[in-house]
């Protein structure tokens, strides 16, 4: 069984704690718990540390409460904001949250000794009326006290509402009553929540005089000093709609030496024996450590069989030794997404069904610009459909050559790769 706060330590996890939590930790098993709003359609890498988070601390013998912030997410976080956020919709704040519900699902244990549950904390505020929340939560913190806070002081020049000033009141609420409900005695989160959770310890020692702890992770950025799990498309999701499996991997795969030792700590649960002896295997060759890790978190955060497809694609797009075998054998959902990650052209499905000529489709789809670069590209062997050389300039290209009658691969040279998709007009 791991020791949560040692874990932490070597992870480089570690940003603050509250004094007592280490001792107490070692001393007994006990409940703690990490609050996700639901103000995104799924979760992404970002929250997967935390969900790391509560992992280790479940593996360390402790029982986690994922908080899903159904009334918070109504309000707003300021941390770490410059400016009001825009507030979603109810119906779509529900949607996020039960399909978030749904993801958290795959990565905590829900029926060990040591369970973790789901709490939506709508059910807190649903019945409360305006005089109840400003009588039993809005007495017990001054403003001196919540204007303190950075997650406040930050916001003061740039503008903050009371919706959102009111939102340190909303999550130490919280920890009081899953302090009550639960005998939930740590919060945990990003550093940027250490005054929002300080507050809710500050909450129950003042209301009804409890012990309550703080825990909480740096927050993670890349070695360049940009936001960690960001890409030019935008966030990495765990939803695999919105980030592919074979995207969700190639990040990983592609991530800058630098930040390797960093996301190995923080993603992998490899034990700290593992992950040392395979920094002294790879210290050559970070590529094949880099293997090892997005082979881990595809598999975890997708599936095996997401990690398989997404290899073959990998290998079919970058390998030396794909060939007309490997792309026959490729599934569907594989051709789809190499048609998402080389050139996809479109040609009429009808147009192929009698056979179309080989310089047609290379200039009809643009590959080529001229049929006399078409013809020479030809003659020059660079042209091929499917892994197969075409030879001749008046190759006809039948629809029984479609994979999975949609595709076909063509390449000119060994580096301009194409998928042309027969579409209905």
């Amino acid at each position: 069984m791991l020791n949560f706060i040692e874990e932490l330590k070597w992870r480089g996890m570690l940003h603050d704690m509250t004094p007592g939590v280490e001792e107490m930790l070692n001393s007994k098993k006990v409940v703690g718990y990490i609050g996700f709003d639901p103000t995104a359609p799924s979760m992404t890498i970002g929250n997967f540390v935390q969900i790391m988070l509560l992992k280790l601390f479940q593996l360390s013998g402790h029982s986690p409460i994922v908080l899903m912030g159904g009334a918070t997410g109504r309000i707003g976080d300021p941390s770490f904001k410059d400016k009001e956020r825009d507030l979603k919709s109810y119906d779509e704040l529900d949607s996020n949250l039960a399909f978030q519900k749904e993801q958290i699902k795959k990565f905590l244990d829900f029926d060990g000794p040591n369970p973790a549950i789901i709490v939506n904390n709508l059910d807190f505020y649903k019945e409360m009326n305006i005089l109840d929340f400003l009588r039993d939560v809005g007495k017990t913190l001054t403003v001196s006290y919540m204007m303190s806070k950075d997650s406040v002081k930050n916001r003061l020049e740039t503008g903050l509402s009371f919706t959102e000033f009111s939102y340190q009141l909303l999550q130490s609420y919280d920890f009081q009553l899953l302090f009550d409900k639960h005998d939930c005695v740590i919060q945990m989160g990003g550093s940027d929540q250490w005054g929002n959770i300080t507050s809710g310890t500050e909450f129950i020692r003042r209301n009804i005089d409890g012990k309550a702890y703080a825990v909480t992770t740096p927050l993670l950025t890349k070695a360049d000093g940009t936001k960690f799990g960001k890409s030019e498309q935008g966030n990495i999701w765990l939803d695999p709609r919105m980030t592919s499996p074979y995207k969700f991997y190639q990040f990983w795969l592609n991530a800058d030496d630098a930040d390797l030792p960093k996301y190995l700590r923080y993603f992998t649960l490899k034990s700290k024996a593992e992950v040392e002896a395979l920094e002294k295997e790879y210290a050559e060759d970070p590529r094949g450590l880099k293997a090892i890790l997005s082979e881990e978190l595809t598999k975890r955060v997708h599936s095996d069989e997401d990690y398989e497809s997404v290899v073959a694609v990998s290998n079919l797009l970058f390998g030396k030794d794909a060939n007309a075998n490997t792309l026959q054998v490729m599934t569907i959902d594989q051709l789809d997404t190499i048609a998402e990650e080389i050139p996809c052209k479109s040609i009429p499905n009808n147009t192929i069904s009698e056979g179309k000529n080989i310089v047609d489709i290379l200039t009809d789809t643009g590959i080529l610009p001229s049929k006399t670069e078409a013809r020479k590209a030809i003659q020059g062997n660079a042209i091929s459909i499917n892994k197969i050389k075409i030879s001749s300039h008046e190759h006809q290209v039948s629809k029984s050559e479609l994979l999975h009658d949609k595709y076909l691969m063509v390449e000119n040279g060994k580096k301009n790769k194409f998928m042309v998709k027969a579409i209905e007009i």
